[in-house]
């Protein structure tokens, strides 16, 4: 069943990058409601240049109701047996994945104890949330690579195992703003039973159970393949544009929810089917 790995896990924000830092950061406001004025550990695996996102997000978090601010940062994956490592997540009330390399995230922690101390956090209702890269990583399969602003091509795109915390998801972030609509239905069509969502700047879905709840100023793009009645991905080139037909796709914007059990938006069964006006009367 699409949805979180855990059935009683805390909180999942995934965010689509860029969000706001410095006006009303709804995003991060709502997070830090979900931390309860507890421990942040801010983890900067993704990147390599983590003072950066350290010192952004020690003022972005400035004056929200959240405890500590920790850094967590890994050069090698061999610090992740460090006892001095893993204390700094001890007591965390959430951990935050900042943006960067998604792979440098699964590589370094993935099968680890850091990935346990992870999880442990999470199973006794800490909020985990990530941002562009850190968004990525959350999907049991992820996109690591493929063109944007342009059709799909079947020999460009490259996916990767995530850490897991939703199955039968992929996510893509940055999404309208980079216009990642062509690798996400690539993605979807290499694997129908996997939920498609691209999530835009300053957006954010937020997991609890078996449904999100969309939150920002953008939009949330789900693209749902289990009707793909006809698609090239089996037989095509590389070098071939994706062609596939009957693929179902929601738009869902701030208070939108969507029902991962189901795969359908909130209040759809209830709607009735508009049907076009009669072209001759």
């Amino acid at each position: 069943m699409t949805g979180p790995d855990e059935k009683d896990g805390g909180p999942l924000f995934v965010i689509g990058g860029h969000e706001d830092k410095e006006g009303d950061r709804v995003i991060l406001k709502a997070f830090a409601d979900a931390v309860g004025e507890g421990t942040v550990v801010l983890a900067t695996i993704a990147t390599e240049k983590p003072d950066a996102y350290l010192d952004a997000y020690r003022d972005a978090f400035a004056g929200l109701p959240i405890g500590e601010l920790v850094h967590f940062h890994l050069d090698e994956r061999a610090e992740t047996h460090d006892p001095e490592s893993l204390a700094r997540l001890d007591g965390a009330a959430g951990v935050f994945f900042t943006g960067g390399d998604q792979v440098r995230i699964s590589s370094q922690i993935g099968d680890t104890p850091v990935e346990d101390a992870l999880r442990t956090i999470w199973r006794r209702g800490g909020a985990i949330a990530g941002t562009s890269a850190g968004a990525s990583v959350m999907s049991d399969v992820m996109l690591v690579r493929g063109p944007s602003r342009s059709s799909a091509r079947l020999g460009e795109l490259h996916m990767a195992p995530g850490l897991g915390m939703l199955r039968d998801i992929v996510i893509d972030q940055h999404f309208a703003e980079r216009g990642r609509i062509g690798r996400l239905l690539g993605a979807v069509a290499h694997s129908p039973r996997v939920l498609g969502v691209g999530i835009d700047e300053d957006t954010a879905i937020v997991v609890r159970g078996p449904r999100f709840d969309v939150l920002g100023s953008g939009a949330v793009y789900v693209l749902d393949g289990a009707g793909i009645t006809r698609s090239n991905v089996a037989e095509g080139r590389a070098s071939e544009a994706l062609s596939l037909a009957d693929m179902r796709l929601h738009v869902l914007a701030s208070g939108d929810g969507f029902d991962l059990a189901t795969r359908r938006p909130d209040g759809a069964e209830s709607r009735q089917e508009v049907s076009a006006p009669d072209a001759h009367p």
